[in-house]
């Protein structure tokens, strides 16, 4: 996890949330709507999925495992199935073949794409619900609010699911390197989510990238949660997969809710999720995507 930078404090402001939806007439396109939430009944069940998951593949959905491998496919069904275009990235590390699972929301300016992404792999040791199922599920569940919620965004949304991080940040580095420079300027800002779940959380942890001057999604997040009295901690990029895409000079965002318990080990399974923290941080996924969407890139 990324090393904490500043001391604890409440974040101050409140989010406005506005987004032009498809169904809505013209004349009416400009009235503010509010972003639509995630229940727990909404987010729980990926990661129940994720359990039985690494039970029938030897406890674990590491890279270059059948668990890894069908766990990319549940979530590309659900995605697909919701009216997403997606596509696998193949990558090679340590003699397996794995795949990031990239996820793309028809419409929005192309040439301003919103990323959201989590890795989606475990360690060999245990089944990774926390790390990172709970970010990879709070990642889908927002995705499938927005495509429930039929929004036409002016930025384009695209999200996506690494694989490998636990061997060193490789499908997300892969996935970087392998752009072209053109297509490294479109994305606006790429938000990360590493163990959204964890238990006994008083205050997320909310990504500040300095480096690259971000503070459009960073004082998104920290609104959000200061609306709802909900405590915020400065951290900085590293620690995870936003850490690839610093390296090429991209912006990027997003929050923690801190180490849990039994990271990288076998107890690390549905027991390890707060259910209630889950819930919040899939919520907070999607109130600063709604918001992020509606705005009219400004460069």
């Amino acid at each position: 996890m990324t090393s904490r930078r500043s001391l604890p404090r409440l974040a101050a402001g409140v989010l406005g949330i506005s987004l032009t939806l498809s169904a809505v007439p013209a004349a009416a396109e400009s009235r503010p709507t509010a972003a639509p939430t995630v229940s727990e009944q909404q987010v729980m069940p990926h990661l129940r999925a994720l359990q039985r998951i690494a039970d029938r593949n030897g406890g674990n959905r590491a890279h270059g495992t059948k668990g890894y491998a069908d766990s990319v496919a549940y979530v590309k069904r659900a995605l697909d199935r919701a009216g997403f275009r997606t596509r696998l990235v193949p990558f090679t590390h340590a003699g397996a073949t794995g795949d990031n699972l990239i996820a793309d929301w028809p419409g929005g300016d192309p040439d301003h794409v919103v990323l959201t992404g989590a890795h989606l792999d475990s360690v060999k040791e245990g089944p990774g619900i926390n790390d990172n199922g709970s970010g990879s599920a709070a990642v889908l569940a927002a995705a499938l609010q927005v495509a429930e919620s039929g929004p036409t965004p002016e930025r384009h949304l695209r999200f996506a699911w690494w694989g490998a991080e636990e061997q060193g940040l490789i499908g997300s580095e892969s996935y970087v390197n392998g752009l072209l420079e053109a297509e490294r300027r479109r994305i606006d800002v790429y938000l990360n989510f590493d163990q959204a779940g964890s238990r006994n959380t008083r205050q997320w942890l909310v990504v500040h990238d300095d480096e690259h001057g971000e503070t459009e999604a960073q004082q998104a997040f920290e609104a959000w949660f200061a609306e709802r009295s909900i405590p915020t901690f400065d951290i900085g990029v590293g620690g995870s997969d936003h850490e690839s895409f610093g390296n090429a000079g991209i912006p990027s965002s997003g929050f923690s809710t801190g180490i849990s318990d039994c990271i990288h080990e076998a107890c690390d399974d549905l027991a390890n999720v707060d259910p209630r923290t889950e819930t919040t941080s899939a919520d907070a996924i999607v109130g600063v995507l709604w918001k992020l969407a509606a705005t009219t890139p400004r460069h």
